[in-house]
């Protein structure tokens, strides 16, 4: 999701803000009579949010796409419940106002937060940042720095148990996404079967569980306007869980393109001079978590075939005809790449 591009209110359609606005001022929030403002963030390929506003309140307001959902997936409610309990103990997690689930003000649950103010660093660099020559280190060493502190959190002490199962965590997620990508396959691609036994084969035993955000990567964090050494938010905690927090490592790390590499569609703004190697930032992560990473080849090959099922799952849904977006009738490079990437991935050929 990039921040930096929006639509305004009278484009968004979807949505009644009229019966939005009745809800908010109803919500004892102090509000002024100035009118709702809206502004929708450049979309992705999940949850819609929008930068809503009436006079000096300022918010983010987030709900599920448009269109079929499956079963269990963007759950409002329960990313609403997580922000509640942690952002006392995680304060770059957005701290939620009001929860809603009434159909009568829209067609989907929704949930309101705290609006951060910074910068989102997407494609490329923000103005704020371009003359600093020191950005892409700062920024490599900030992402390193709010993984390791994410994961030193108490999540006993935050009550947070409840949200995931950490015994057998990363057994399920394998044989789980297995299972996802077979029911959304349309194309085979060449080793990629192997991939899969040698994936379910290879599972290492896991570190003693974290918060494991399951969506750690550079766009759903913001830094500090000033700042680019300084992270102030962190967002989409929907996936969140309890769990093997070396999964959140290689999600990164796979998020994190390197120079050279094909088409995936994933942000390239780390191929930018200046910016730290997927292994320099592996051992910044170990020298600071203290945590055994020489597993990491396992993890590193699951993050690509997890990232290229997700994809996969929109390009099976556009191939169907149930989504229309254009953007997703050529998810099928990305994903190919991505499989091509986990394969060198397993063989180790990537942090060298």
């Amino acid at each position: 999701m990039s921040m930096q591009q929006f639509y305004n209110k009278n484009q968004i359609t979807h949505v009644n803000w009229e019966m939005v606005e009745a809800y908010l001022h109803s919500a004892n929030l102090g509000l002024s009579n100035s009118p709702l403002q809206v502004e929708q963030f450049s979309a992705g390929y999940s949850n819609l949010t929008y930068y809503i506003r009436i006079g000096e309140w300022r918010a983010v307001l987030r709900r599920p796409p448009i269109g079929p959902l499956p079963p269990k997936a963007h759950d409002m409610k329960r990313e609403f419940d997580i922000l509640i309990k942690l952002n006392r103990f995680f304060s770059l997690a957005p701290r939620p106002y009001l929860y809603c689930e009434d159909e009568s003000i829209m067609d989907r649950h929704f949930y309101i937060m705290e609006k951060k103010d910074g910068v989102v660093i997407d494609d490329s660099l923000p103005p704020e940042y371009i003359e600093n020559p020191g950005t892409s280190q700062l920024v490599s060493n900030a992402v390193i720095d709010t993984l390791v502190q994410l994961h030193e959190v108490d999540y006993k002490e935050a009550g947070l148990e409840s949200i995931g199962y950490p015994d057998g965590y990363l057994s399920r997620q394998v044989h789980g996404w297995i299972k996802r990508y077979q029911a959304s396959k349309t194309d085979d691609i060449d080793g990629v079967e192997s991939l899969e036994k040698w994936l379910i084969t290879h599972i290492p035993s896991s570190p003693a569980p974290t918060i494991v955000h399951n969506d750690f990567k550079l766009n759903n964090m913001m830094f500090l306007r000033q700042n680019p050494g300084k992270v102030i938010g962190l967002f989409d905690w929907e996936l969140s869980t309890i769990g093997d927090p070396l999964t959140d490592l290689a999600g990164m790390l796979a998020y994190w393109t390197e120079p050279g590499e094909a088409e995936t569609g994933l942000a390239t703004i780390t191929t930018n001079p200046g910016f730290a190697s997927r292994k320099e930032m592996l051992e910044k992560y170990a020298k600071k978590s203290g945590r055994d990473v020489s597993q990491i080849y396992f993890y590193l090959a699951f993050a690509f075939y997890k990232i290229a099922v997700i994809l996969q799952q929109i390009y099976y849904r556009w191939k169907i005809g149930e989504a229309k977006d254009e953007r997703f009738g050529r998810l099928n490079v990305g994903i190919k790449n991505l499989m091509k990437q986990a394969i060198r991935a397993h063989r180790n050929e990537i942090l060298i």
